[in-house]
C-alpha cells in the first residue's frame, strides 16, 4: 500500500510542478495613452515612426507653455 501512496505522491508533485505560471505581460488596461502610443511607435506599422516625433513635439510645446505660464 506504501508504494501506491508513494507513486500517487510522486504524480502529483509532477503534476503541482507543471501548474501553468503567472504571465508577466502588462495588461493594456494598465497602461497610459502615452504609453500605448510609444509601444505603437516602436512597430513596423507604416507611419509609425513618427508618433516618437510627434511626443517629443508635444512636449516642448507644453514646456513652452508652461515657462510662459509662470512669466505672466
Amino acid at each position: 500500500m506504501s508504494v501506491h501512496l508513494l507513486a500517487l505522491a510522486l504524480i502529483l508533485g509532477l503534476l503541482s510542478g507543471c501548474a501553468a505560471e503567472p504571465k508577466l505581460t502588462m495588461d493594456r488596461d494598465t497602461m497610459t495613452q502615452r504609453q500605448k502610443d510609444s509601444v505603437l511607435g516602436t512597430t513596423k506599422i507604416p507611419g509609425a515612426s513618427n508618433i516618437p516625433r510627434a511626443q517629443r513635439a508635444a512636449d516642448s510645446l507644453s514646456a513652452r507653455s508652461r515657462a510662459l505660464d509662470t512669466l505672466q
